[in-house]
């Protein structure tokens, strides 16, 4: 649950403005840069139902991706933005994976699963990591090899098995199926927090004869 909070609460900071309807700042750009992957091959698809029913098919040109691990080091974080509407509008999906590592691999991995309703007031929301399960996850390395930042190409695809609902429970929807690839950047940076260790107690020494 602590590691599903971190992910909610980073991926509300990251679009809090766009829920608020706040304008951008002047001299900000109106339509940010589009496109997922250097190599130009990032997806998104997803099936959604529930209080909206989409088929979500978009491609790399149509997308804005990034992706790190966790803060606490326990998976990754992918977040996908689909194409920006005339009005401001947009859908962002982000998927934590936990237990994935750099360039390794997986099966069966549980995740959680924020999608955010950009400039209609709308996030809905797992209730913990094993909402959702990446039954497949491949890495792949991008750009040149070495250096502390380190780009991969993420390839996953999976379903949610519990609903996605609103923070107040009002509205849900169900992802059935979702895959993506986008990208990861892993980086030699400090190591996770750990909580202080607390020092030995200390037996009450023997008096003295």
């Amino acid at each position: 649950m602590r590691t599903h909070c971190a992910t909610l609460a980073l991926a509300l900071a990251f679009v809090m403005p766009c829920l608020s309807g706040a304008a951008p700042a002047e001299g900000a750009a109106a339509t940010p840069p589009s496109g997922c992957l250097p190599g130009g091959n990032g997806y998104l698809r997803a099936r959604i139902r529930g209080a909206f029913n989409l088929d979500i098919h978009w491609q790399d040109a149509e997308l804005q991706c990034e992706g790190s691990v966790r803060p606490d080091g326990s998976g990754i974080r992918v977040s996908f933005a689909g194409p920006l509407r005339s009005d401001g509008r947009r859908l962002r999906m982000v998927f934590g994976v936990e237990r994935a590592v750099e360039g390794a691999a997986a099966n069966a991995l549980p995740a959680d699963l924020t999608v955010i309703f950009e400039g209609e007031k709308r996030l809905f929301s797992t209730r913990g990591a094993n909402g959702c399960t990446v039954d497949k996850l491949e890495q792949e390395r991008i750009g040149a090899l070495g250096g502390t930042q380190r780009p991969y190409r993420v390839i996953a695809r999976g379903f949610c098995i519990e609903p996605v609902n609103t923070l107040n429970a009002e509205e849900r929807i169900v992802v059935s199926s979702f895959d993506f690839a986008g990208q990861v950047t892993f980086s030699d940076g400090p190591p996770a927090m750990q909580p202080p260790r607390q020092p030995p107690a200390t037996a009450p020494s023997a008096a003295a004869p």
